[in-house]
């Protein structure tokens, strides 16, 4: 790595690290820290919903999956989109007149106290998962960028989240959220077009893969060493990296609905759009990230190529050899999930490079951050303030609030730090469909029948639903199904809360005390 590289990367850094610093400012009580005061712009908003949406699987985690399975990787992103676009559209208003500021608060107003407690441990868990997913990523990418050991590169990364949005909370979030859909944008326009040049199009690409793959020995033995069909002909690589269903249309299709009902059913999101200034302002910094983002996944699906053409992983290495084959001249990736980050190192110029890798750190540390955010406010909001209402009344103000909150944040970066020091890399976007699923089999229907469908259903069945629903997914998920889970959860939620429409419900029912 260059100096230039190492300046590149210190000057983002150094702006993280500002805009935490400046953010916190603006912070004067708990609303400050967690809808930046209701006082966002529509840039704001989409600063807000991008800092944490387009993360380490939009980036690091779509070029990983693109390696393996090309144009299916573009799933995320895709979702991601589609779920913005249903949010600006259906969700903004209802959000903003339920007088609420957490999801599970709305689903508490119409099912009561127990759904909402047992909601928000169930959908923090949730969350929890894609919290660990960006600090998995960031400690990836910090030790590729520095020679430093791992249980350092988990500290630096939580350090760096802390700074994101303990000082600053929405603030930090909403503002960082904004620099780094610049920084993002340009590096990604730049990544896409360098792979374009590089390979002359999209059909040099696939010719590419051709040579590289199709009944080479490295084609032939990716069932022993990734466990993977091998690849025999040009139609295999057709049919493996230019199929929007490489893993199967139930697989890919319900990773994309994965995405499109997590973003609704997530915290941070709907903290986004309690942020803006007014309606229209929410609205508008919703289909503003509903536009932006899946062209990002775009350009991390061409970069995923670009590394799958001309670097092979050490795990093929040991295959090839396995099999007394000749084992062809390029570059070795450690781990698939180092593919990103290496193509920016080794293809960029380095100031470049340096501003790049800096801003895929902002791009996961952001991520990071506006997750655990959103999970400290449900923590909070739904768990502690009933509990110390109980207990104290008196000790629940808003100086009292933030701390807690800045305390909840910390605890969850500390329990992540811990994790990721001790289990291997996982496939990040994996993670990140089966957070987005369990979010939306505890969420996504009781908050929508609380929103459209007052006083309907029974609230025993909704207190059920949200119980049995994330079970499903999690018991799916073990099984290696051929299929997403996310269906199998969300059937059993629809099921149970249609079963409630022809019970009666109680006519007196304690809701939730706000």
């Amino acid at each position: 790595m260059t100096i230039l590289t190492v300046i590149g990367i210190i000057l983002v850094i150094s702006l993280i690290v500002g805009v935490g610093l400046i953010s916190g400012r603006k912070v004067k009580n708990a609303e400050d820290f967690l809808i930046g005061g209701g006082k966002a712009t529509p840039l704001l908003v989409c600063g807000s919903i991008m800092g944490s949406l387009v993360s380490s699987q939009a980036t690091i985690g779509t070029a990983q999956l693109a390696f393996h399975y090309g144009v299916a990787a573009w799933w995320f992103t895709l979702g991601a989109g589609a779920g913005c676009l249903v949010l600006a559209i259906g969700f903004v208003k209802p959000l903003r007149y339920s007088n609420c500021i957490t999801e599970l608060q709305i689903i508490a107003k119409e099912y009561g106290n127990p759904a909402e407690k047992l909601g928000s441990v169930l959908c923090s868990i949730g969350i929890f998962i894609s919290v660990l997913a960006q600090v998995i990523a960031c400690t990836g990418l910090i030790s590729v960028l520095l020679p430093v050991s791992m249980p350092l590169a988990v500290l630096l990364s939580i350090v760096l989240i802390c700074f994101y949005v303990i000082f600053g909370g929405a603030w930090g979030a909403e503002i960082g959220g904004v620099v780094k859909l610049v920084l993002l944008s340009i590096a990604s326009i730049v990544g896409f077009l360098f792979v374009m040049v590089s390979c002359n199009g999209v059909d040099g690409l696939r010719e590419g893969l051709i040579n590289s793959l199709a009944g080479t020995n490295l084609g032939m033995i990716q069932n022993s060493a990734n466990q993977l069909h091998n690849l025999s002909s040009s139609s295999d690589i057709s049919l493996r990296f230019f199929s929007l269903i490489a893993r199967g249309p139930a697989k890919d299709i319900g990773a994309g609905i994965s995405l499109l009902l997590g973003v609704l059913s997530t915290q941070t999101y709907a903290q986004a759009i309690w942020s803006g200034k007014s309606d229209q302002a929410s609205k508008k910094g919703a289909l503003l990230s509903a536009l932006l983002i899946p062209p990002i996944g775009v350009a991390g699906v061409c970069i995923g190529l670009y590394m799958r053409t001309n670097y092979i992983t050490l795990a093929e290495v040991t295959a090839l050899k396995a099999a007394n084959l000749a084992v062809p001249n390029l570059p070795i990736l450690t781990e698939t999930i180092q593919a990103f980050p290496t193509f920016i190192t080794n293809h960029m110029p380095p100031l470049f490079a340096g501003i790049v890798l800096g801003t895929l750190l902002i791009t996961v540390v952001g991520g990071g951050a506006g997750l655990s955010l959103g999970m400290s406010t449900i923590m909070v909001n739904d768990v502690y303030k009933g509990v110390i209402n109980k207990i104290n009344k008196k000790s629940n103000g808003q100086k009292t609030q933030l701390l807690i909150t800045r305390i909840t944040i910390a605890v969850i970066l500390f329990v992540s730090a811990i994790i990721a020091a001790t289990v291997p890399n996982a496939m990040i976007n994996d993670l990140g469909y089966l957070s987005m699923g369990l979010r939306a089999a505890v969420v996504f229907i009781p908050m929508s029948l609380a929103l459209f469908m007052k006083e309907k259903v029974n609230q025993k069945c909704v207190l059920l639903s949200i119980i049995i629903s994330p079970i499903v997914i999690l018991i799916g998920n073990f099984m290696n199904l051929s299929f997403d889970p996310l269906f199998l959860g969300m059937a059993s939620s629809i099921v149970i809360c249609a079963i409630g429409l022809l019970i009666p419900r109680r006519s007196v029912y304690k809701t939730a005390n706000k």
